[in-house]
């Protein structure tokens, strides 16, 4: 059962343009996430907006008891959570879906993400390296400042790759094209991914042809978060006759049963 809880915010920093990273305390939620799960968020005080914002956990400390959530501005609800100052509070509902399957043993894994898409990839590095995986972060943006996570990876000692578009940092051009070109097959026993879902089919594109298993995690405008409205519904596949509840049922599925 997702949990209520108002979260006191503790830090809140602008890292990009428009992207934020706020971080917030609220153990009772803190001590249930798992890599791969959102929150449902209350971006303001009023009914204006009406419905929560769903936000990947980007990063969660279980001992201190906070959730860090990384976001993008696109709309009223995400402007409005920029006003948030430290000592305030966020009216949060979480944790929400199914995470990121994690080994059972090491594993040598590879996250791919692609803008605000690398937030849930975060924390499952962490957890991966607290199992003792070797961890490769790939990472692509339009540019260098649109890349505000490899400090956080850094802090984790796990290996980060970056894609630029317009050649500012790192490889030139997608980070799928610095995953086939770059990049020897073989090296890698689990593939997880986040992003655009163009990036996403073409990394579940890779994982199939190398025969390595793998996860793609999906986004989809949600409503109640819980399963109820049906908002989030979606055919994994255009064949399926069933449609799955990426808020419920996801949002994280097996990259085989997703057709993009």
């Amino acid at each position: 059962m997702p949990i209520m809880e108002k979260g006191l915010v503790i830090n809140h920093q602008q890292l990009a343009q428009d992207m934020y990273v706020m971080e917030f305390l609220a153990p009772s939620i803190a001590k249930e996430c798992k890599p791969g799960q959102f929150l449902h968020v209350r971006p303001g005080n009023t009914n204006d907006p009406l419905l929560r914002r769903p936000l990947s956990l980007y990063d969660v400390d279980q001992e201190k008891g906070s959730i860090s959530l990384l976001y993008r501005v696109v709309g009223k609800g995400t402007d409005l959570l920029t006003g948030l100052k430290v000592n305030d509070y966020i009216d949060i509902m979480g944790p929400l879906g199914r995470g990121f399957s994690l080994p059972e043993s090491p594993k040598n894994a590879l996250l791919v993400g692609g803008g605000v898409g690398i937030a849930p990839l975060v924390y499952l590095g962490r957890v991966l390296k607290e199992r003792e995986c070797q961890v490769t972060v790939m990472c692509g943006a339009a540019n260098a400042g649109q890349l505000v996570v490899d400090d956080k990876f850094q802090q984790l000692d796990i290996t980060f790759l970056s894609a630029t578009i317009d050649g500012s940092a790192g490889y030139k051009g997608l980070v799928t094209d610095l995953l086939v070109t770059q990049v020897k097959p073989g090296g890698f026993d689990i593939i997880y991914t986040c992003g655009p879902e163009p990036m996403m089919d073409l990394v579940a594109l890779y994982a199939a042809i190398h025969h390595i298993w793998g996860e793609v995690s999906l986004e989809e405008h949600m409503a109640c978060g819980v399963g109820a409205c049906l908002g989030c519904a979606r055919r994994l596949k255009a064949s399926d006759e069933t449609y799955a509840k990426v808020c419920k049922d996801g949002p994280v599925f097996n990259m085989k049963e997703v057709e993009f």
